[in-house]
């Protein structure tokens, strides 16, 4: 069977790259190396200014919280945000002596609008996650705007919200809007070699209940065979290598230097069609090169409100040294 020309042209730059049959130029990252922060995720149980318990999937969990700890609930926020039977995500310091940042029902709702309505979205979020109808109240209604001033049907959205019981409620843009729509996204340049370390961007998607656990949904899983990628998956703005479900991967968060190794647990086609840029600590390249569950991009730095981070992928063996275990 022949090959679309897209696809074969990618894998004719990948038979390139791992055979040398065209040079491949190599980004050195300047950043310092650095092991993955231990991340709690699960539901709270009690909480308190000294002692945050959780129910996690290992069984239940205590993490001690000192006056330095940070809160978010859609915003700045209070020990009253960790209710019991809220979702939560804790970071801890570097020490691992107590938590450093929680996040209380952090979710984020990413893909195509559907329609608008006066003060909702309806996204569909891609063959693996569903549609959304997403609640967007006048105080966010003017952040998202300024970043996506395009909320019409078939343009790309991307919100960090709040679960709420009636759904995802947004309070802010996750990054700005690519000025592409959603079907036409430009892939990369003819013949674009594929280097290892790829530079990029990385997000986060889900939330703590939906995507528990470290993984990735990377943009290039490939559709033929048994290796569970999307046969309508376009080729992301990144030039990237094909990759089979269960994969590892290595991402260097540019920004803190936190380096670890995530397996590839879904196929990205909706980062695929995200042609932008993160512009934390400096600008990355156009492209999304990996999408991280809520805990893998907080443990490698992220901070789930900024939505981003500048990214180098490694695919082969690299990283300079081997990611630490989480």
């Amino acid at each position: 069977m022949q090959l679309p020309r897209s696809r074969g042209a990618r894998r004719r730059r990948d038979r390139a790259a791992v055979l040398g049959l065209s040079p491949v130029p190599l980004v050195t990252p300047t950043a310092d190396r650095r092991p993955p922060r231990r991340v709690l995720t699960g539901t709270v149980l009690d909480a308190s200014p000294h002692l945050l318990v959780l129910r996690t999937p290992a069984g239940e969990r205590r993490v001690a919280m000192s006056g330095t700890t940070s809160v978010w609930h859609g915003g700045r926020a209070d020990l009253a945000a960790l209710r019991p039977g809220r979702s939560a995500i804790a970071r801890l310091a570097a020490d691992g002596l107590a938590a450093d940042r929680v996040w209380v029902e952090a979710a984020r709702v990413t893909g195509t609008i559907l329609a608008r309505g006066r003060d909702a979205l309806e996204i569909d979020m891609g063959p693996h996650r569903g549609r959304a109808h997403v609640d967007l109240p006048p105080a966010a209604l003017g952040q998202v705007l300024v970043r996506h001033p395009k909320l019409e049907p078939g343009y790309l959205a991307d919100v960090i919200c709040v679960r709420t019981p009636d759904g995802p409620r947004a309070v802010r843009p996750g990054t700005s809007q690519p000025g592409h729509r959603a079907a036409h996204p430009p892939g990369p340049a003819r013949g674009a070699a594929i280097a290892d370390p790829v530079h990029g961007t990385a997000t986060w998607f889900g939330d703590a209940v939906a995507t528990p656990g470290l993984g990735a949904a990377y943009p290039a899983v490939d559709a033929e065979g048994d290796a569970g990628g999307c046969a309508d998956a376009p080729d992301g703005c990144a030039a990237l290598p094909l990759l089979s479900l269960g994969s590892e991967i290595r991402v260097l968060n540019q920004c803190t230097g936190h380096l670890g190794a995530v397996p590839v647990t879904e196929c990205g086609c909706v980062a695929a069609r995200y042609c932008d840029r993160c512009v934390e600590c400096g600008t990355s390249p156009r492209g999304r090169v990996a999408e991280l569950t809520p805990a893998a991009f907080v443990g490698l730095g992220g901070e789930l409100e900024t939505g981003c981070f500048n990214a180098f992928l490694f695919h082969g063996a690299g990283g300079g040294q081997e990611a630490r275990p989480w």
